[in-house]
């Protein structure tokens, strides 16, 4: 059956679903959340829990990657941040969650593109992940399409263990006029390390990445909360669709390659412990989480979020965004939990469900029964 339905008589469109329109069903066996493992493992690293910090200034410093390592997940730092443009930038994430308290403010976005202006200074992206490299986790960092050529080297020579290519939209070939194009297929072949690319929010785009020889591909485009593209630039697709797709994507690319198996990784429009959950459900292996972790008290936002795409110098399309403070790192992850909205101890929600639903670990668990259940047609 087709989900295309007619917008009039020259066009059509597929109806798609957020993570908020489904639901995971209970089927006839439960297990003790005792017994579910939540280990996860992509390329020759493995993690206690499935994940990563997003790459977001408001998320992860070098102390909180650190932090995020420790406590068995994987934080990546953006390599395109305050922290790679200033030597003390304390100061400066101190000023913009002292700007005005309007989340949309043209003042704020002009001094948010003002302090990213400050040029990237390819020492201190050195100086950066080898603080991480020194405290024993898995160093990780992120640059967009346009800055790989410029400064992929240097992150490989600081001794990165794992690379993330991190866009709004990434394709198999980033095409500029003035300047190479950036051909990950070729690119990925001459690096050594694993790399994670995205987003891609379609199974073309999804598989035309995995065949670059990407060890993950990020589903979405990132930003969450912070993040205006739909308004800006037309473009959306529900979170829940796009991982299904990119799944499939994954499945058949799997039988193409031989057995070749590439990590879906959920990134954006994740809020909640039950928001993680269905985005493993619908076939994610692991999430990318920025919101969500930037309610911890250690990070570096100070209870404030935002993105790249909101300091872009020409055309900015997301704002710094008010999330407020919840818990310590620790106990938003792990528990225990004095919040009953799923905004801590995401792990142990996560674990709860997958008990509930009779699940062992985090692959089984993408066989989970789901419901549509559309947020217009929900009773409370």
């Amino acid at each position: 059956m087709s989900n295309e339905i007619p917008i009039g008589l020259a066009k059509n469109g597929r109806r798609a679903w957020a993570l908020d329109d489904v639901a995971i069903v209970p089927n006839r066996r439960t297990r003790s959340p005792q017994d579910v493992s939540l280990d996860w493992r992509i390329d020759a690293y493995s993690f206690n829990m499935p994940v990563i910090g997003a790459p977001m200034d408001s998320v992860m410093s070098p102390a909180t990657a650190i932090e995020l390592g420790k406590q068995g997940g994987l934080g990546v730092l953006n390599l395109e941040g305050l922290w790679t443009r200033y030597e003390n930038p304390e100061a400066v994430l101190a000023e913009i969650a002292a700007l005005g308290a309007d989340e949309i403010s043209a003042d704020n976005t002009r001094r948010l593109q003002e302090l990213y202006s400050e040029p990237i200074k390819a020492e201190l992206i050195t100086a950066r992940l080898a603080e991480i490299r020194d405290a024993g986790v898995v160093v990780s960092g992120s640059l967009t399409p346009q800055r790989t050529q410029e400064f992929y080297q240097t992150v490989v020579e600081a001794g990165v263990d794992m690379f993330v290519i991190r866009g709004t939209t990434v394709s198999a070939e980033h095409v500029a006029q003035n300047g190479d194009p950036l051909n990950l297929k070729e690119f990925i072949y001459e690096l050594d390390v694993p790399v994670i690319v995205g987003g891609a929010a379609g199974y073309t785009p999804a598989l035309h990445l995995m065949r670059t020889g990407a060890a993950g591909v990020l589903v979405g485009f990132g930003g969450g909360a912070a993040t205006t593209t739909r308004r800006a630039m037309g473009i959306r697709v529900p979170m829940a669709t796009a991982i299904s797709d990119v799944a499939a994507a994954r499945r058949d690319y799997l039988d193409e390659s031989g057995g070749r198996y590439v990590q879906v990784i959920a990134d954006g429009g994740m809020g909640s412990s039950g928001d993680l959950v269905k985005a493993l459900a619908m076939g994610a292996d692991a999430v990318m989480l920025g919101t969500t972790l930037a309610r911890a008290e250690e990070a570096p936002g100070k209870g404030w979020h935002w993105g790249l795409e909101a300091v872009h110098p020409d055309f900015p399309r997301g704002h710094r965004t008010r999330v407020g403070t919840v818990a310590p790192l620790q106990e938003l992850l792990w528990g225990p939990a004095h919040h009953t909205d799923g905004s801590s101890n995401l792990m142990g929600g996560l674990r709860h469900a997958m008990a509930s639903t009779g699940y062992v670990d985090l692959k089984s668990f993408q066989r989970v029964d789901a419901i549509v259940s559309p947020m217009g047609q929900q009773t409370r």
